[in-house]
Parts: structure tokens; C-alpha cells; sequence
């Protein structure tokens, strides 16, 4: 596989030269200070790979390039939108990249209420606590008839859990859950929460999923003729929050998204993090259903306090969790020795290894939360190990 790892650009403390050290050979990266809805410019790509290029590592994927919230809606200015994202593509196969990642999750991206939570051995990882995610949006977001989306005993533990949080708590809570997608300089404020989450009114999970169909069917013959794998990004948690419908958040939703754009270049970035947050996502049978549509992978594990829908998780470590992470990499690449046989170029999938818990010099580091330098090292080293014991001669993966 190639091993690839996030950078956020210039920014960033953790450098390029610091992932080649790690061990990546490949940098996930994008232009996270262009504004949503505006097209990437050549001059733009072309800086970013050469600062990637200094490093000494060379720029792979791209993750993401941005779906504005009017394409999700198809409301205001979304054909102009759609039209800069297509001409992205165009841009992006003349610099010589071949896989972008996206998502089509409604107004908010990943979602966590904790970035640094501690874990049992002093590192730190993200969480996200389903009573605290209740308390926020029933007390301080105070979203209309929010109550109703919850439990009886979860509305009870919201509103207890409330009633002892300090304001700084408070504070850090709604920065957390407002926060746009990570790099990026988007975000909300509670009001312009609210306000987002009106203009989705009238759109059910039907319109939601006929959107994105729509979405693709326009972006998918332009990735087709620039030669470039677009892969869709699981919704992170998989199930609906504020009152939002989700739509990648199953094997069921990924074959339905498939199914009715049949072409390789219309494709998956399996994340065994977002996805492995419900129980019912068997991670090794999905990596083997879709294997031949998948272009990128994020490999990560979280840890469940339950196994019901929706539930609290926390950002374990990489071999850890309930994601059977030796089964998933044996699946992919048993889907690389077929790809190779066929003689396909696009025989190795990027993977990176997604987030990782603050560990050592990590803790004073304050990286971009999720990504620090020493954990995502472990991380890549794990499975590095993982994958090189499965293509030993012994196994028949080489």
C-alpha cells in the first residue's frame, strides 16, 4: 500500500520532513485556505506540491476538496459551486494528482465533544460523549424541539450533565462541535449554527441521498476524462445529529451511492474510524465488498462505550478498538494482488494512518488535534508491521 500522512500545509507543526521520518512516502493534503465554493487555482497546487516536494515527499491525495453546503441543498449558488469543483478536477489532473477525497456530510463535518480527552494512561485523544453532545445541543445550542430527537433518560442525563458544567466547559464544548472541517478556517457560530440548520428544512434522507446522486453524476464524467478516482468520506459519527439526515453511514448507504453511479472513478475512502462507530459495520466484509472501489483508506480504530446506535467512542490506538484491523489490511491487499494481476496502475491504495492519540512530546507539541507526530508515527509503524507480515511469502498476499 502506499503510506501517506496528513499535512495541513506550511501551518502545520508537524513538517513534511518530520512524516518522512515516520515513514510516509506520500502527503494527504489541501488547499484548506481557498473558500468553500471557489475553484483551486494551478498556481495554488503547483506551491503546495513544491512546498511538499522540499520535504522530500511528494503530494498523493488530496483530502478534501470541499462540497458546499448550497450543492447539498441545491439551493443558492450551488450550480456555480458545482461548475468550480468540476474545473478543481480539471486543475488537479493537470498537476499530475489522481485521487480526491470529499464527504457529503450536512453542515457539520467530523464531530467530536472532546479534542484532548485523557485516556486510562495519560495520552490524550478525541471523544465524543453522547450525553454531552445531548446537553449541547438541547441546552446551549437550544435547537428547536432538539428534546425530541433523544431518549427520555438521555434528555434526563443532558440536562443533569448541564446543570454541573462550568463555563469554560461550556465554551469549549460549542467551540468543539462548531468547528469546521479540520484545517480549515470554516466554522460556525451558535447562531450560524442555527441558521445552517434551517436551510436544511424539507430535506429528508430521500433528498439528501437524491442530492449527492446528483452531486456525482455531474462531477463523476469530469473525473472520468481528467483520469482522477474520486472517493466519498463516511459520515463521522454514522448516525444523524441536529436534527440532520446522514447518508454514508453504512454498507447499505455506500452500495445505494455505488449502485446508481456505476464507474470506477466514482469511489470509496473507507475510514475504519467514522465507519467502525456502530457496531453494525462489519469493517473486514466491507473492505471486501467494495475493494474495487476503493481508492483511499483511513486506517484507525475507536473504542465504543456501548453497542448501540448512536453511542459514546474514544480514538484508540491503532490495533486497538473494535475494528479488526489485521483482517481489513489482509482484505485490501488481497484487493492489490488482483488489481496487480490485471495490470492496473492503480494497483497500490493510499492509505494513512488516520488520527492518533498525544503521547509523549506530542502533549507539548499542540498540533492540529488528532494529528499529532509521535502517535500517527506508532500508528504507521503498527500497521507497517501488520502489512509486511501479511505479504511475507508464507501468507500469499506478495
Amino acid at each position: 500500500m502506499k503510506h501517506t500522512w496528513r499535512w495541513f500545509g506550511p501551518v502545520d507543526k508537524v513538517t513534511v520532513r518530520d512524516a518522512a521520518q515516520a515513514g510516509a512516502e506520500g502527503i494527504v493534503s489541501a488547499l484548506h485556505h481557498v473558500p468553500t465554493g471557489v475553484a483551486w487555482t494551478i498556481d495554488g497546487i503547483r506551491q503546495r506540491q513544491d512546498e511538499i516536494k522540499a520535504g522530500g515527499l511528494y503530494w498523493d491525495v488530496v483530502e478534501s476538496v470541499p462540497v458546499s453546503e448550497d450543492i447539498k441543498t441545491q439551493t443558492g449558488e450551488w450550480r456555480t459551486h458545482l461548475a468550480k469543483w468540476q474545473e478543481t478536477l480539471r486543475r488537479l489532473s493537470a498537476c499530475g494528482i489522481r485521487t480526491v477525497c470529499y464527504n457529503f456530510m450536512p453542515v457539520l463535518d467530523w464531530t467530536r465533544t472532546d479534542l484532548r480527552w485523557e485516556t486510562r494512561h495519560g495520552a490524550r485523544a478525541m471523544r465524543f460523549d453522547l450525553t454531552d453532545f445531548a446537553a449541547f445541543d438541547i441546552h446551549i445550542l437550544k435547537r428547536p424541539d432538539a428534546a425530541g430527537d433523544y431518549p427520555d433518560w438521555l434528555v434526563e442525563d443532558a440536562a443533569r450533565r448541564f446543570s454541573e458544567m462550568a463555563d469554560g466547559k461550556i465554551a469549549a464544548l460549542g467551540r468543539n462541535i462548531c468547528a469546521g472541517l479540520p484545517g480549515s478556517a470554516d466554522g460556525y457560530t451558535l447562531d450560524q449554527l442555527l441558521e445552517k440548520l434551517r436551510s436544511y428544512q424539507g430535506i429528508d434522507r430521500a433528498r439528501l441521498q437524491q442530492n449527492l446522486v446528483d452531486f456525482l453524476s455531474e462531477v463523476t464524467p469530469v473525473a472520468e476524462q481528467v483520469g482522477i478516482n474520486i472517493c466519498a468520506h463516511g459520515d463521522d459519527p454514522p448516525w444523524p445529529l441536529l436534527g440532520l439526515p446522514r447518508i454514508l453511514s453504512t454498507e447499505a448507504d455506500y452500495a445505494h451511492m455505488l449502485s446508481q453511479i456505476d464507474s470506477r472513478a466514482n469511489g470509496v475512502t473507507l475510514c475504519t474510524g467514522s465507519l467502525g462507530a456502530r457496531s453494525d459495520n462489519d469493517l473486514p466484509f466491507f473492505a471486501s465488498r467494495f475493494a474495487d472501489r476503493i481508492h483511499f483508506v483511513h486506517l484507525r480504530n475507536v473504542t465504543r462505550d456501548t453497542d448501540t446506535v448512536p453511542c459514546s467512542f474514544f480514538e484508540d490506538e491503532h490495533l486497538e478498538g473494535g475494528t479488526d484491523m489485521v483482517a481489513v489490511l489482509a482484505a485490501l491487499l488481497t484487493e492489490e494482488k488482483r488489481r496487480r494481476d490485471e495490470g492496473r496502475e492503480d494497483h497500490r491504495i493510499a492509505m494513512r494512518p488516520d488520527h492518533g492519540q498525544e503521547i509523549l512530546d506530542d502533549l507539548t507539541r499542540s498540533a492540529q488535534p488528532g494529528y499529532p507526530a509521535i502517535g500517527r508515527l506508532k500508528g504507521l509503524a503498527e500497521l507497517r508491521g501488520i502489512e509486511r507480515t501479511l505479504l511475507h511469502s508464507r501468507y500469499g498476499l506478495a
